[in-house]
């Protein structure tokens, strides 16, 4: 049995040592093939295992990043398989010389043949090792838009909104225009076109539109939301809405909703989207007549009319047009001083400085002791201030009243805590928004400081407040408290 089995492994042996050609001097063999064979998976196997080293655990503690990571594993790992196949040749006995021209000769031809391919695995290359687009971005490029999902050497996987996979080869993407939004941030601005008919006014399209913009939580209030008057059109004013979202790539959602919202908000405006008019002249109105007969007064009165009594065909203008006139800011701040003397044009900058905020029952809108940063107009509910270290009830504004002007002209901290008495609406201007009001208006700067001092009980607690502070600069006397107002806000001009 023993000499049967050591025959069949010697002829097996001899079978797989048995020349089969020659390439050189070297013989090949079926053993030599295997052991060949088995080499290269050898160095494939160490080649992976380096790549996955490199890519994993020693460039990311370098601070590579992702592409970055991926380009510089991806071309080691090709040299070290390239080195190792060649030590495997050599070790057997192969003279690569020959080989390497052979090799080069057909490379020539594969190139010409295979061009496109290598155009895509250089552009690939050139992806991973720039990084201007990663895994992850959100990017737009020929009517494609999605998030990149894989970059690999020949081609690139993005990922559609529809949840399709579209492969693009990677050529397409470094020799053509590509809108990464997602190379610095997310961040970006979305247009919304709104037409209006021509009997519109204005102010309170713009009014109506920033108020629409600011309920829809997505839209950033730094940068401010911006209406831009574009002109006038065949048959509309044509304005833009203008807003920032952080996450650009929800720009579709956010679109939705604030069309749903400007529609709404116009509607309860009263404000009109037209529809395209086309004027008729008529040149035979004398025969015109003659043919159609005009309305007799059973008509009228069938219909609800009367030709003596003048009656409102649309009762909801009416009730659309007194809760424009209790809800309009530009109406509210038309009742204060301060503002009483200012254009529409002065108006409408105002409104696009600021922007509307809710708060609920027992809510406070700021603290005493902050730095004042805003102020607020007072368009419905009530708010109450209070000196919390004293407990002091300070005022109670209601409605068309303005609270914490007096921190932001001044750069001084609140002196109260103001709370929400009730479910309160309100109007914000920030304290960078109101400077440049100032700057650009400094007759506003004159009826600030006239109304500031009419009120005797705040400048008790300023001039106590700069005396805790250690700023107290000006004299004891109120009648030069206007003054000490005057030379604050002339380090506002001068800034």
């Amino acid at each position: 049995m023993n000499s049967h089995l050591q025959q069949f492994f010697m002829l097996t042996g001899q079978f797989l040592q048995a020349p089969i050609f020659k390439i050189g001097d070297e013989s090949i063999s079926i053993f030599w093939l295997f052991k060949l064979l088995l080499s290269f998976l050898t160095v494939m196997l160490l080649s992976i295992i380096c790549k996955r080293l490199l890519k994993n655990r020693l460039l990311p503690r370098l601070g590579a990043s992702q592409g970055q990571r991926e380009a510089i594993a991806t071309l080691v790992t090709y040299g070290i398989g390239a080195l190792g196949f060649v030590i495997v040749l050599q070790v057997n006995g192969l003279n690569i010389a020959p080989l390497v021209v052979t090799l080069g000769g057909l490379g020539i031809g594969v190139g010409f043949g295979f061009q496109e391919i290598t155009k895509n695995l250089i552009s690939g290359l050139t992806l991973l090792i720039e990084g201007k687009l990663q895994v992850g971005d959100y990017v737009e490029f020929d009517n494609l838009s999605g998030h990149i999902k894989e970059i690999a050497l020949r081609s690139t996987v993005i990922k559609t909104f529809d949840g399709g996979d579209v492969v693009v080869p990677n050529s397409n993407l470094t020799s053509n225009r590509v809108l990464n939004w997602s190379y610095k941030s997310l961040m970006g601005k979305l247009h919304l076109p709104v037409k209006v008919a021509y009997n519109s006014d204005p102010i309170l399209v713009t009014e109506t539109l920033l108020n629409s913009a600011y309920m829809e939580s997505t839209v950033l209030h730094e940068p401010p939301p911006r209406v831009i008057f574009k002109g006038f059109g065949e048959s509309a004013l044509e304005f833009d809405l203008w807003v920032w979202i952080a996450q650009i790539d929800e720009g579709v959602l956010v679109r939705s909703s604030l069309n749903f919202i400007v529609e709404h908000n116009l509607r309860q405006a009263g404000i009109k989207i037209p529809l395209p008019q086309r004027d008729l002249w008529l040149r035979n109105i004398d025969e015109l007549k003659q043919i159609i007969p005009q309305l007799s007064d059973s008509q009228l009165s069938s219909n609800g009319l009367s030709s003596n009594n003048s009656v409102n065909l649309n009762p909801q203008q009416s009730l659309a047009k007194s809760l424009r006139q209790s809800i309009s800011i530009r109406d509210s701040l038309r009742q204060l001083p301060h503002f009483n003397v200012c254009s529409d044009i002065h108006l409408r900058e105002l409104i696009e400085t600021g922007y509307r905020k809710f708060f609920a029952e027992s809510e406070v809108v700021f603290n005493e002791n902050d730095m004042g940063t805003h102020f607020y107009l007072v368009l419905s509910g009530s708010i109450e201030t209070v000196v919390t270290r004293l407990d002091h009830h300070v005022k109670i504004y209601k409605s068309g009243d303005i609270l914490g002007e007096v921190a932001i002209m001044l750069n001084l901290p609140y002196t109260s805590t103001a709370i929400a008495l009730e479910d309160t609406s309100v109007f914000v201007i920030n304290k960078h928004s109101f400077d440049r009001l100032l700057r650009l208006h400094p007759d506003l700067a004159e009826t600030f400081t006239q109304e500031l001092t009419k009120e005797k009980k705040i400048y008790q607690d300023i001039r106590q407040q700069l005396q805790d502070l250690g700023l107290l600069g000006m004299t004891e006397q109120n009648n030069r408290f206007a003054d000490w107002v005057k030379s604050r806000l002339k380090g506002i001009f001068s800034s």
